[in-house]
């Protein structure tokens, strides 16, 4: 590797060193309706794979296919009782947004139930305009960027139109869209839609149902869709590795996690900060020092430089831990490589040190510290003063509390 990090602990001992609201209309979105049994019983419209009622048997079994709502509203180019707030949105429509574009953003911004549905809406809109695929993703775009709540259901009809062009990336992105709005039976109705359609799952759409599947702790799910990943035959990529190993860590299987940590590691590639951090915190948070330094050491592996705050996460593995010694030592080497501490990480050494007994090393530290510049946070003030309560130095608590307040802004 071009990088070689140094081990910030080597100095150490032995042991040392080792919601926005979602309207109501998402609730059923058009691919539930792809869910009967006997698809040969169908004749299906190819651009209309989408839009299927349910099979009413009591009802007319030649109905069985709903074909596009045909508009009763008529495509309204200007709305003189706007509010001050529509003005604005319109106003703020990017300006090299095509006219029909901003013509369809207009009526989405200004629209009213009272005025009659989505579909009819843009069925009028795709009557007049005749939008091509750029057209219906600058929109796409423009919804997704404001949030808006008709998103997902202006996004649901594009895929019943021709000249959306749907293709699976377009799944891949709707699907992971309701993943994030933790709207699960609405992305596996469109992963149906999109495998009804022909499309065949790649690694970019399964990487997007790992991390569906994980954020709704799913395990079981979220390990078959990454060894189907592996079926696949492609290499793995940093991104799906990182959704399975947080699918681990949600499940408070570290050592699974851990383990496609060193695969990686194995094949050179490296997972995200944000994935180390999250393996690293969970193994701090239940006092597994031995676990937090392997994650600290492969952090360094990696190639990413340590902050304070990822310095802190492993000093607490060894104060929670009950290796106080360790914690000191840590905070020291980290200390050593240039790092500044932060108000957290003092604390925790201060805590290590109670623990131990040894105020007179606290005091010494705290002492360099502040010739050093360094000002004491709510966190490890509130901390000192605890303990000196605690052995009953009740002047040095007066001191502490003087100074702390004339140092607080």
């Amino acid at each position: 590797m071009g990088y070689s990090a140094p081990n910030l602990f080597s100095l150490a001992s032995p042991n040392c060193v080792n919601e926005q609201k979602i309207s109501s209309t998402f609730q059923n979105p058009r691919w539930k309706n792809l869910l009967f049994q006997n698809h040969s019983t169908f004749r299906l419209n190819p651009y209309q794979l989408l839009v299927f009622s349910y099979l009413n048997e009591s009802g007319d079994r030649g109905n069985a296919v709903k074909e596009t709502e045909n508009p009763k509203r008529k495509w309204v180019k200007k709305n003189p009782n706007l509010t001050e707030e529509q003005k604005q949105a319109i106003s703020q429509l990017p300006s090299k947004m095509t006219n029909r574009c901003k013509a369809l953003m207009k009526q989405i911004i200004c629209f009213s139930t009272e005025n009659g549905s989505v579909d009819s809406m843009l069925a009028a809109w795709v009557k007049s305009t005749k939008p091509r695929r750029a057209d219906w993703l600058s929109v796409l775009k423009e919804l997704e960027m404001l949030n808006h709540p008709l998103y997902f259901e202006v996004f649901e009809h594009a895929f019943t139109q021709e000249s959306f062009e749907a293709n699976i990336r377009d799944y891949t992105k709707i699907i992971h869209g309701y993943a994030k709005q933790n709207m699960l039976r609405e992305a596996e109705h469109a992963l149906t839609a999109m495998k009804n359609r022909g499309f065949i799952c790649d690694q970019v759409t399964l990487t997007a149902l790992v991390h569906m599947y994980s954020k709704a702790g799913n395990l079981k799910m979220a390990e078959d869709s990454f060894e189907e990943m592996r079926l696949l035959g492609v290499p793995l990529d940093k991104r799906s590795y990182g959704s399975m190993i947080m699918a681990y860590i949600r499940a408070e299987m570290f050592d699974s996690g851990e383990q496609l940590l060193r695969e990686m590691e194995a094949q050179e590639i490296y997972a995200g900060k944000e994935v180390y951090k999250a393996l690293l915190r969970a193994y701090s948070m239940v006092g597994d020092s031995r676990g937090a330094q392997r994650v600290f050491d492969a952090i360094q592996l990696a190639g990413v430089v340590p902050d304070a705050r990822v310095c802190g996460l492993l000093i607490n593995a060894y104060v929670a831990s009950g290796k106080n010694r360790e914690a000191c030592v840590a905070f020291e080497n980290m200390r050593k490589c240039g790092i500044e501490p932060n108000d957290k990480c003092v604390a925790l050494v201060l805590a290590a040190y109670e623990k131990e007994n040894i105020l007179k090393e606290a005091l010494n530290l705290l002492i360099e510290l502040e010739t050093n510049g360094f000002v004491l946070g709510k966190e490890s003030s509130g901390l000192l003063v605890k303990w000196f309560q605690k052995i009953g130095v009740v002047d040095e608590v007066e001191v502490v509390l003087r100074d702390f307040a004339l140092r607080m802004p």
